[in-house]
């Protein structure tokens, strides 16, 4: 998955109107056609179906797309670390590219939920990336986390643990850092992070985010061809 939680720091990107239009893009024959190119019918079908889930949503309360979506990526995605899929020690795939292989670690299911629940209007500043450490197998992690209310206890969104539950009944989870488009928080011994100003730029975060605004779709062994680690963490 990555090898270090030392100190990450974030490249702050615009992309909410980029993820509003997710689902439209990527819903024309050329683009599907392409997928099902690259990564066969099954691929299609993983891609067809979280389009579905999409345009099926976008009229629900933010409690049933939170629900939806969560459980969504934590049934089609099978749980896979990054060396042996994509032959790199960190790699975040798009939301495409995992459903298209069917695989991904937990910051595919994390960024997956991002941007599809971004993609049905639930408003970014709700939402945070948040790296942990995982207390139960003593591993880093990442979950997604959603506020209700600006001051409220975060609801954690987990492939670890699928049922969504708020941050206080998650004694497993030890916050590290968290973050979105709009900045880093440094999480602290209580309370929800302070905000990290002058941010700069995480190089996974970036090539994430271009490779959805051009379209890329990476198959396993085009990924493994491009050699050493881009992103070490």
């Amino acid at each position: 998955m990555f090898r270090h939680l030392l100190v990450f720091l974030l490249i702050i990107v615009s992309f909410c109107v980029l993820a509003s239009r997710l689902a439209d893009v990527l819903a024309t024959d050329a683009v599907l056609n392409k997928v099902n190119a690259v990564y066969g019918d099954a691929g299609l079908n993983r891609v067809k179906q979280w389009l579905a889930l999409v345009n099926e949503s976008g009229s629900d309360n933010e409690w049933n797309q939170l629900n939806k979506v969560n459980t969504f990526f934590n049934k089609q995605i099978r749980y896979q670390n990054d060396l042996p899929l994509w032959g790199k020690n960190d790699y975040w795939a798009s939301p495409v590219e995992m459903l298209g292989v069917g695989s991904g670690d937990c910051e595919d299911y994390a960024i997956g939920k991002f941007f599809t629940l971004l993609s049905l209007g639930v408003p970014e500043e709700k939402m945070r990336l948040m790296y942990v450490r995982q207390l139960t197998v003593n591993e880093p992690h990442m979950v997604l986390i959603y506020f209700e209310q600006p001051n409220s206890i975060p609801l954690v969104l987990d492939n670890f643990d699928p049922r969504i539950k708020s941050a206080d009944k998650r004694r497993d989870l030890k916050p590290i850092y968290s973050f979105n488009g709009q900045g880093l928080w440094m999480a602290k011994a209580k309370g929800l992070g302070k905000k990290v100003e002058n941010s700069r730029g995480n190089s996974a975060w970036d090539s994430l985010t271009k490779r959805i605004e051009n379209g890329e779709m990476n198959t396993i062994d085009k990924v493994n061809s491009k050699g050493p680690d881009y992103a070490k963490l």
